[in-house]
This record gives structure tokens, C-alpha cells and sequence, in this order.
């Protein structure tokens, strides 16, 4: 089995602007103060299998329902956008419901933060292009990423103070709306063909 490591870092860094670990620290960190104490690992687990699992059977529960990866990769692109703004801006459009403890790790965390609509659109649209195993891996670093990003997430805010956060949300923000455009533009030819 050889790997194709310029895939695999390709992969890994559209999933890491994508997911966003570092620009969603302020949220991990709100979500701490709200309930408590959140289980890094099964948060990080959870996504990764989400992701795997899309990954494999996206293609499959979209023509279950009848949406062809196109027009879910089009609707992906408008989230990725607003998500963009949302970090480029400061603006918060999605409004985040009561958690509780016991399910925190999973929801919000787990999906739609890290394994949200956006990850999934880029995962199917990454199939497009790379090979399976190296998409694999991709997701299998950035879960490993998040596990550690979670793990020390109050050790990375006092690192790099609010500004800098900002500074790291912003950034990522760009490279998100420059991956929404090339998404949109992609997938929306291929509606009107």
C-alpha cells in the first residue's frame, strides 16, 4: 500500500481549515466554563468515526435521499462561506442551544463542530480528487490534532492570548472562504451541465 504524502498533507490541511481546532478554541473554552468537564478523547473519537463513516457512505445516504453530491457540495460551500464570515468577521450566526455535561463531548463538539457539514462536504469532494487511504490518514492526523488541541486547549489560550487567537481565526477564516469559493465554483457547473 503506498501513500501519496503531498495527498495526504493536501488533505490534511483542508480538513484542518475546515474543522478549524484552533479558531474554535474560544467556543471549546466557553463550552468548558458552561458544563464542566468535556471528554477529550470521545469527542475526538466520535468525529473521526463520523468522518470515516461519511467518507465511505455519503455518496451512498445522499442518493438514498435523493441529492446528488453536487448540490450537497453546493449547499456545503454556502455553510463553509458563512462560516468563513463568521470567523473573518467576529459575527456569530449560528446559534448554539443548552448542553449538558453528559452529552457536551458529542454534541455540540463532536458534530457540528469538528465533524459538521462543512468537514462532510469537504470530505466528499476530497474523494474527487485524492485516494481513499490517504484521505484516511488525513482525517486519522487531524483527530489526533483535535485530541491534543482539546486536551490543552487552556494551555493554547494562555499561549497565545486573545489576539492572537483572533489573529489565528482570521487567517483560517480567508483560507475557508477561498476553499467555499473553489467548492461553489466547482460543484455549481456541474448542476447545469
Amino acid at each position: 500500500m503506498q501513500l501519496n504524502f503531498k495527498e495526504i498533507f493536501t488533505a490534511f490541511m483542508v480538513l484542518f481549515a475546515v474543522i478549524d481546532i484552533i479558531g474554535n478554541i474560544p467556543i471549546v473554552i466557553d463550552l468548558r466554563k458552561k458544563v464542566g468537564h468535556i471528554q477529550s478523547g470521545k469527542a475526538s473519537l466520535i468525529a473521526g468515526c463520523i468522518m470515516i463513516l461519511f467518507l465511505f457512505l455519503g455518496k451512498s445516504i445522499l442518493n438514498l435521499i435523493g441529492i446528488d453530491v453536487n448540490s450537497f457540495a453546493v449547499a456545503g460551500a454556502f455553510i463553509l462561506f458563512f462560516i468563513a464570515l463568521e470567523m473573518i468577521l467576529g459575527i456569530t450566526l449560528y446559534k448554539q442551544e443548552e448542553t449538558n455535561p453528559m452529552t457536551a463531548s458529542i454534541f455540540p463538539l463532536a458534530f457540528p463542530l469538528m465533524a459538521g457539514p462543512g468537514s462532510l462536504t469537504t470530505l466528499l469532494s476530497l474523494r474527487a480528487e485524492f485516494e481513499v487511504k490517504n484521505i484516511i490518514v488525513a482525517i486519522i492526523l487531524n483527530v489526533i490534532f483535535i485530541f491534543i488541541v482539546l486536551k490543552t486547549s487552556s494551555k493554547i489560550e494562555r499561549f497565545l492570548g486573545a489576539n492572537g487567537i483572533n489573529i489565528v481565526r482570521k487567517v483560517f477564516g480567508v483560507i475557508l472562504l477561498a476553499i467555499a469559493v473553489k467548492l461553489f465554483a466547482q460543484n455549481i457547473k456541474a448542476l447545469f451541465v
